[in-house]
């Protein structure tokens, strides 16, 4: 039966009957056979049938969010057994909201110099598609905002705010707006800006601040890279509203500011999140105390205040 959901999970993931034979080294006959098997122990149709996969029947996607539960559990028993017998081990899938991808190294630091057998892979998500790798066991653990979209099912660690800045070109300002140090969010309205896509939450919190002055933006540009932002601003003829996290891995030059965004004053908790199960995921858990017995939040802090020191220092 076990062997089953596995065949079950790889349909899920590839939605194609060849290819997920392929990822489980099986004939596609075997797999489909499988599947067939599996409806008839449970009898109830798993899978809308045609010349290709059609997708799951009411009851296929019960027994798939079953399937996926069974499976995270027999995995998380492995690493439980394994740690045991030699210490934590096994392979740590990691979601990271674009903005927080700056940190990830203080966040991963710790975690691999306690556990060098343990191999980490990132990626880059936005905040929807981690919580649904967090609710479909695709993800151990993410980095993501814990406070405005707040996420469902999980156990989280703070680590920073999040805060924002216009960041421009130095010639598109009046000199008297960078003589203040700072700008307000209707006054950034009004600059041609690169802003990230949508689906971005990011995005979602420059477009309330908007709202929240009277003002409605429509980009020139959009990106979902945080890197992309900062190019566009520095070559093109963009402003943007970034992250203050990226300016944390990017030098000042003369001719770009960044001004801290006021009227309102926004910030938003980014931290750790990993699915609240029970019991929880060792892998999950190791890196939550590895990160907590660190200080990882304390960190990041120092870090950053050192790396925004220049930046104000350019404003001048």
């Amino acid at each position: 039966m076990f062997r089953k959901f596995v065949y079950l999970l790889a349909l899920a993931r590839e939605r194609h009957f060849g290819r997920a034979a392929e990822s489980c080294h099986v004939s596609q006959p075997t797999l489909s056979n499988a599947i067939r098997q599996l409806e008839e122990d449970l009898q109830v149709p798993i899978v809308e049938r045609g010349q290709k996969f059609g997708g799951f029947t009411p009851e296929g996607l019960k027994v798939l969010e079953s399937a996926r539960r069974i499976v995270a559990e027999r995995d998380n028993l492995t690493h439980e057994l394994l740690a045991l017998a030699q210490g934590v081990t096994g392979h740590l899938r990691l979601g990271a909201i674009p903005t927080a991808l700056p940190v990830m190294p203080h966040v991963l630091a710790p975690f691999s110099t306690r556990f060098p057998h343990i191999r980490a892979t990132v990626t880059s998500l936005s905040s929807r598609e981690i919580q649904r790798g967090l609710d479909e066991f695709e993800l151990d653990a993410a980095v993501t905002y814990l406070d405005n979209e707040p996420l469902n099912n999980v156990r989280t660690l703070p680590l920073y705010s999040e805060r924002y800045y216009l960041l421009a070109r130095r010639a598109d300002l009046a000199p008297e707006t960078i003589a203040q140090g700072a700008v307000s969010w209707e006054k950034a309205a009004s600059l041609r800006l690169c802003l990230l896509t949508p689906d971005m939450q990011n995005r979602r919190i420059a477009e309330i601040a908007f709202r929240m002055t009277g003002r409605a933006v429509e980009p020139a540009m959009e990106t979902n890279s945080i890197v992309t932002l900062y190019t566009i601003v520095r070559f093109g003829n963009c402003a943007s509203i970034v992250p203050g996290q990226l300016l944390t891995f990017v030098p000042p030059l003369p001719e770009v500011v960044a001004l801290p965004l006021v009227d309102p004053d926004l910030s938003h908790v980014v931290g750790l999140a990993y699915a609240d199960r029970d019991p929880p995921s060792q892998l999950a858990k190791a890196l939550a105390a590895a990160a907590s017995d660190d200080d990882i939040a304390h960190t990041v802090a120092v870090l950053t205040a050192e790396a925004m020191t220049p930046w104000r220092l350019a404003i001048r």
